[in-house]
C-alpha cells in the first residue's frame, strides 16, 4: 500500500519497520484499520487506510500520542530542550527517570518518555511490577532527535483514534467493514523467555489463547479479517488453526549474549471469512474457552 517507508518517532523492541511490505501485502483491504497493540507504529505510518483505530495497554504511550496529536509544535518544540548533551548524562537521566515516575503531569510525562525512549538503553520500555518505568541509561554518544517523524506521525494521526483498552474490548468495538492487525507481545520460545514487564503487567499464554479465539470468532463469525504476527512455533500454529499461515522473512535474533544469537522465525496468520480447515478437523484445545 505504501510507496515510501517512514520510521516511528519512538525506538521500539520489536518494531515492524523492517516488515511492513510484507503486512501490507497480507493485510485485506478495508477503510479502517484496527490494531489493539499499536507499539511505535510502524505499520499504521506505513499503510494507507481511510481511518486508524490505534490501541495500547500502555497509557503513557497513548496519552503522548494524543498530546502529538492535538498540539505538536509546542510538544516538539519543548522536547528539544532534552536532547543537549547536558541531557545525555547518566545522572540526568536517572533523575529525570525518578521526575517521570513521580509526576501525574500528562504533558510533563509525554516529554520526559520520549527523552527516556531516546536516551535509554535499547529503546525499551519496561516497567516494574508496581508500576514505575525502569529502563537504565543507554550511554549513546549523541541521541537523535526525531522532530521530522514526530511531524510526520502527528500529521497522519489526523486520522487515527488513539485509545488505551484491553484488546478484548478492542476486538468488541469493531465493526464490518475494519480490519484489524494485531502485534501482540509474542509467545514465548521456551519456559524462561517470558516477557512480563511491558505496562507492568504480563501477557501470559492464556492471553495468547484468548486472542486466538477473538480473532477466529471476529472473521469467521462477524466478516472482520484478522491478521496476527507471531513466533513461528508448534504452540502459535496449533492456537491459529484455521488460519492462513505465512512465515515471515525476518533477521531479529533472540539472546543477550552476541555469541549465542540465532535467528527466530515469524509467522503471519491470517482469519479471513472462512477457516483454511474447519475448525473442528482436528482436536484445537483453545475452542472451549
Amino acid at each position: 500500500m505504501a510507496v515510501s517507508k517512514h520510521r516511528a518517532f519512538l525506538k521500539w523492541a520489536g518494531g515492524k519497520y523492517s516488515l511492513v511490505e510484507q503486512i501490507n501485502a497480507h493485510l485485506p483491504e478495508a477503510k479502517k484499520l484496527i490494531e489493539p497493540f499499536v507499539g511505535a507504529g510502524s505499520v499504521f505510518l506505513n499503510s494507507d487506510f481511510q481511518h486508524y483505530v490505534l490501541n495500547d495497554i500502555n497509557p503513557d504511550l497513548i496519552n503522548l500520542y494524543n498530546l502529538l496529536k492535538a498540539q505538536p509544535d509546542a510538544l516538539i518544540n519543548d522536547l528539544k530542550h532534552y536532547f543537549s548533551a547536558h541531557h545525555n548524562s547518566e545522572n540526568i537521566y536517572y533523575g529525570l527517570r525518578e521526575e517521570f515516575n513521580q509526576t501525574s503531569d500528562e504533558y510533563y510525562r509525554a516529554l520526559l518518555f520520549v527523552y527516556l525512549n531516546r536516551h535509554g538503553y535499547n529503546g525499551l520500555c519496561r516497567y516494574s511490577l508496581s508500576g514505575r518505568f525502569n529502563v537504565p541509561f543507554g550511554r549513546y554518544k549523541r541521541p537523535y532527535f526525531p522532530e521530522r517523524e514526530m511531524y510526520h506521525f502527528a500529521e497522519k494521526s489526523q486520522k487515527a483514534k488513539f485509545t488505551c483498552l484491553p484488546f478484548e474490548r478492542v476486538f468488541q468495538h469493531a465493526r464490518r467493514g475494519s480490519v484489524i492487525y494485531c502485534d501482540p507481545p509474542y509467545a514465548p520460545i521456551s519456559k524462561t523467555a517470558l516477557f512480563t514487564s511491558y505496562a507492568a503487567k504480563q501477557f501470559s499464554l492464556s492471553c495468547q489463547h484468548k486472542l486466538a479465539v477473538l480473532a477466529q470468532r471476529a472473521a469467521f463469525k462477524r466478516h472482520i479479517p484478522v491478521l496476527i504476527s507471531n513466533h513461528d512455533l508448534p504452540l502459535t500454529r496449533q492456537m491459529y488453526h484455521g488460519a492462513r499461515i505465512s512465515t515471515l522473512n525476518v533477521k531479529r535474533s533472540i539472546s543477550q549474549k552476541g555469541s549465542a544469537r540465532k535467528p527466530v522465525s515469524e509467522l503471519l496468520a491470517l482469519f479471513h471469512h472462512k477457516p483454511v480447515y474447519p475448525i473442528g478437523a482436528v482436536e484445537h484445545p483453545i475452542d472451549n474457552k
